[in-house]
């Protein structure tokens, strides 16, 4: 295990070339990926069939030099183990039956989450033994916020306006969803690492938007609760933090949570990441996505930017959110050509 490099900078080695994977690195600008993608019922029976979802997984490490492997699978598994209706429509993203209140939550359950998600821990194990033995497993899931979001919306939303909205009128039901949830991710991210995982990441995609009082109620304290019951049970557990939009929330963030490495976005500036993230945790991140869509020399000043802030602490080379599907495959042979040096 010492020899997995991304690991090791997730527990806070410095690397003079940093280890890098890329968020979303299995997906649709990937040929191969679609091929597979086409021969399933649909985008959940992918996530659940592990000879497949094992494929997709190693595609972009046959293709790239990364250092990691990430699980290919969803954040919206977990409603969907609980018990909420979820679908995936091409070209709308996912669709799920909104929580209006307390009577539907009666209708979830924690209690069969691991058996709905035997197939993903399937994949799990079968990943392990199949990826180099340098390459890190990266498991993930949704943060409570983040997933609940949609539990209530029934749809992503670009200002979570729905999850505010109940959060405020409905407290005593979104206290009973999010403990939910923070007790299925919990059992979830530890099964992972029971199955092969080196590291979890919790990928809190709608941390903006928030205030600073639900900046604290809706992502720091659940997120504070679902470490702690991980790390009881998997004592040191390797986590990596991707609050996205959260600004000047990020070193709370990291005081508050825990966490060993935190993913910046690409608004993030990189003075303040080096200035006020990079002494509390180890940085991953953060070349905007549409800089490796256009690629050329704009994204090679962007990348060593990058890596010339980070250079005197332990950092992770991502983007700064998920590869976009029309991501020209030479543009990221360049980026990894450009980063390994």
């Amino acid at each position: 295990m010492t020899d997995r490099k991304l690991l090791q900078c997730v527990l806070g080695q410095k690397f003079d070339v940093p280890p890098m994977w890329i968020m979303r690195q299995a997906g649709r600008y990937l040929p191969e990926y679609r091929e597979v993608r086409a021969s399933t019922k649909g985008f959940l029976d992918l996530c659940y069939t592990p000879e497949k979802a094992i494929e997709v997984t190693l595609q972009p490490l046959r293709r790239f030099d990364l250092d990691a492997a990430i699980l290919f699978s969803d954040i919206l598994v977990i409603p969907d183990a609980l018990g909420q209706s979820v679908q995936f429509q091409p070209g709308e993203g996912p669709l799920l039956e909104p929580i209006q209140g307390m009577d539907d939550l009666k209708q979830f359950s924690v209690e069969n989450v691991l058996d709905h998600l035997q197939p993903v821990l399937e994949t799990v194990s079968g990943l392990r033994s199949k990826i180099d033995d340098d390459k890190t497993l990266i498991g993930f899931c949704g943060a409570p916020w983040t997933v609940a979001t949609y539990m209530i919306g029934g749809k992503g939303s670009p200002d979570q306006a729905a999850a505010r909205i109940f959060a405020l009128q409905q407290p005593e039901a979104f206290a009973h969803l999010m403990d939910m949830l923070v007790e299925a991710s919990a059992r979830y991210l530890i099964a992972q690492f029971k199955a092969g995982a080196d590291v979890v990441q919790i990928f809190e995609s709608w941390a903006l938007n928030l205030d600073e009082v639900a900046f604290e109620n809706y992502v720091v304290a659940p997120t504070v609760k679902l470490i702690n019951k991980v790390r009881a049970e998997i004592p040191n557990a390797p986590i990596i933090g991707f609050p996205r939009g959260a600004a000047a929330n990020v070193p709370k963030y990291i005081q508050q949570t825990g966490v060993n490495a935190v993913g910046i976005d690409y608004a993030m500036p990189l003075h303040y990441a080096k200035a006020h993230i990079a002494p509390l945790a180890t940085v991953q991140g953060n070349l905007d996505p549409l800089r490796l869509v256009a690629g050329g020399d704009q994204m090679n000043r962007a990348v060593d930017a990058i890596l010339e802030a980070f250079a005197d602490t332990p950092h992770i080379f991502n983007l700064g959110h998920g590869i976009v599907p029309q991501t020209p495959i030479e543009h990221v042979e360049q980026l990894v050509r450009r980063v390994k040096g």
